[in-house]
């Protein structure tokens, strides 16, 4: 059976929930065209993460990887076009820690960047075609997801794996984390769970797709 391996992140920071969790949730053991979505959540610790994503790449041995997070902040659903071999986190994860201008892998042979591989333009033209704006980003962060999206294609330039088309989306604030808000702060933008459940959704199925 192939497989659609769908990752979100536990809830961190000041937010009571994580959208791309929610969504992750909302899709597990549906299809996508020829390929079941199997979803699982990552710790929002980078080393934590790491591990279960490996064990995740392990199990699953997917056809297909499909990770996502929140950024708060976004107004639209985002492809990230590259991950770096940076962190350097402006607020602690959720095991306390605040890395500063440190390696994602400390491997000196890793490389400074690594490119998604997933079809960015077919999603976003999928998209388009579903009502739902969204862009490209060329900048993924330097926390936890940036992180993820760097080991996950790191691991998948193994020999034999090469072929598995992964990489990032970033999802905006819901309801829920808009207004978890204080009101000292400025509002943020959201989108409906429904609706970004349903961007992942439609991402995952052109994943099924030809290249």
């Amino acid at each position: 059976m192939a497989t659609l391996l769908l990752t979100g992140f536990e809830p961190f920071h000041t937010h009571p929930v994580n959208p791309s969790a929610q969504a992750a949730e909302a899709l597990d053991g549906q299809r996508a065209g020829a390929l079941t979505i199997r979803s699982a959540l990552l710790p929002v610790e980078p080393r934590a993460a790491a591990h279960a994503l490996s064990g995740l790449l392990a199990e699953f041995t997917p056809s297909a990887v499909l990770l996502t997070g929140l950024a708060a902040g976004r107004p639209q659903v985002t492809l990230e076009r590259v991950a770096v071999n940076v962190m350097d986190f402006s607020i602690p994860d959720n095991a306390g820690q605040l890395y500063r201008d440190a390696p994602a892998c400390d491997d000196p042979g890793a490389p400074d960047a690594l490119l998604s591989t997933l079809p960015l333009r077919p999603i976003l033209a999928a998209w388009r075609a579903a009502g739902i704006p969204g862009h490209i980003s060329n900048t993924a962060g330097l926390y936890v997801c940036n992180f993820v999206m760097y080991h996950a294609l790191r691991e998948l330039h193994a020999p034999g794996r090469a072929a598995v088309p992964c990489g990032f989306l970033h999802v905006p604030a819901n309801a829920e984390v808009a207004l978890s808000v204080s009101e000292d702060r400025p509002p943020l933008s959201y989108l409906p769970q429904d609706e970004i459940t349903r961007a992942v959704q439609v991402a995952a199925q052109v994943l099924d797709r030809p290249a």
